[in-house]
């Protein structure tokens, strides 16, 4: 479970934002709210299933999906996917110039195995400053190491003696320990490979292909299935095929360049993969005895392609208990799509797993006392030093009943585009 990320331009930098998925002590006007849309991890901790991150354009939101992508794939990769001479794929804040050459930083809280783990590192474009990583046994939170620059001390219970020697000043310590059989960060680094998916909405071939597979794989496909049915898409049945073939069998139908490519890449072997989608198809008497087959790609609309696409992994996150981190979640999605799939994550029914879905969006319908509680709903604006701020509706003092989304439009909490005086617009410019 993932309890708090933690980005910015070093410890002290007073632009540092934190996300967190802790709830707050608060009651929600409706009940249901704090029974559903959170959970009990122990008596002293309890944490959100669903929040939703609101902002004008350009106020930071993307970027904290695009910090945590990065802090991901350097966790998993920098032992093995990096040079010595490499750089680092971080880029600082430009707008200050007190970032200047300091370090950026990253910092995630997430619960693995019932224990809970900090672990972050300051890096910049040439070399890791800083590494960490601590965990709670009992009570309280003890070291399994820490490193500054070169100097890594780890603890008998990392068990990880002799590899601090191995890792490049452009590599974390944490993925060389996995790459040496280390047992817990191999742990870790499985658990932030599997529990922890972030996708945008607005780039969905990464995870139609996802889904493509678990249809291929049998794996949650009636689930799947019945999801897409049940959003109103007028599907009645889907099919997924694949089918293997070589260059040679359609040589004069694919161009010179796809060709080469595909015997560079795949040894002159590729595979077709073809969605078809099922609509019932009615007489003149109103009998919808007749099935009419689309293709996906050539024949739905983008909506319900984005609904295909987000199918897999959102009921793999649900079965598995797993964090889906969406970007752009409302693009190409009707409301009420939207709100539906809120809910699923939202119900101790439909998620029993606790798995967690975190969106930005710009959907001011969800933006709703019925739907969230305050904790769920955070705000990114950009500062006056165009820096992002990042809060939650929590930290506001407003009555339970209030309109969200009608206060968030007028601009009570911040977080809108402040749009100037258009109607001289193309008077001026003529």
């Amino acid at each position: 479970m993932l309890i708090e990320f933690s980005v910015g331009n070093y410890r002290s930098f007073k632009d540092q934002v934190t996300f967190s998925m802790v709830a707050a002590n608060l009651v929600s006007r409706d009940k249901s709210l704090d029974v559903n849309n959170a959970f009990d991890v122990d008596k002293d901790l309890k944490l959100l299933k669903t929040a939703a991150i609101y902002g004008a354009n350009a106020s930071g939101k993307s970027n904290l999906a695009k910090a945590l992508s990065f802090m991901k794939w350097f966790m998993v990769n920098s032992s093995k996917e990096t040079q010595s001479t490499d750089e680092i794929g971080v880029e600082p804040f430009r707008l200050s110039t007190e970032t200047e050459g300091k370090p950026s930083y990253f910092e995630l809280v997430f619960l693995m195995d019932g224990r809970k783990y900090r672990y972050g590192f300051e890096v910049t474009q040439e070399r890791v400053i800083s590494e960490w990583l601590f965990y709670v046994p009992k009570v309280r939170e003890t070291k399994l190491f820490e490193r500054n620059l070169d100097n890594i001390k780890s603890s008998k219970n990392y068990n990880a003696d002799g590899i601090q020697q191995r890792t490049r000043n452009n590599a974390l310590f944490l993925s060389v320990s996995a790459q040496f059989n280390v047992d817990l960060a191999e742990k870790i680094l499985d658990w932030i490979t599997d529990k922890l998916n972030i996708i945008s909405g607005l780039h969905d071939q990464l995870y139609l292909n996802y889904t493509v597979k678990c249809f291929i794989n049998n794996k949650h496909r009636t689930d799947i299935i019945q999801l897409i049915k049940k959003l109103d898409l007028g599907i009645s049945e889907i099919q997924v095929k694949q089918e293997d073939f070589t260059v040679d069998s359609f040589a004069d139908e694919i161009p010179d360049e796809l060709k080469k490519l595909i015997a560079k890449v795949g040894g002159g072997k590729a595979t077709s993969t073809s969605i078809g989608i099922s609509h019932r198809k009615f007489d003149d008497s109103g009998n919808d005895k007749l099935i009419e087959k689309f293709d996906l790609k050539s024949h739905e609309s983008e909506g319900t392609k984005k609904v295909f696409a987000l199918a897999g992994p959102l009921i793999t996150a649900l079965q598995e208990g797993e964090i889906l981190i969406i970007d752009e979640f409302d693009a190409r999605l009707h409301p009420l799509i939207s709100l539906a799939i809120v809910k699923l994550f939202n119900s101790q029914e439909t998620n029993p797993n606790n798995a967690q879905l975190i969106f930005m969006t710009h959907d001011t319908n969800l933006l709703n006392n019925k739907v969230f509680r305050r904790d769920q709903i955070w705000f990114t604006e950009k500062n006056r030093y165009g820096a992002t701020d990042l809060y939650s509706l929590a930290e506001y003092k407003i009555r339970n009943d209030a309109s969200f989304e009608s206060d968030y439009i007028k601009g009570r909490y911040g977080a809108i585009p402040y749009i100037g005086n258009l109607n001289n617009l193309i008077e001026s410019n003529a």
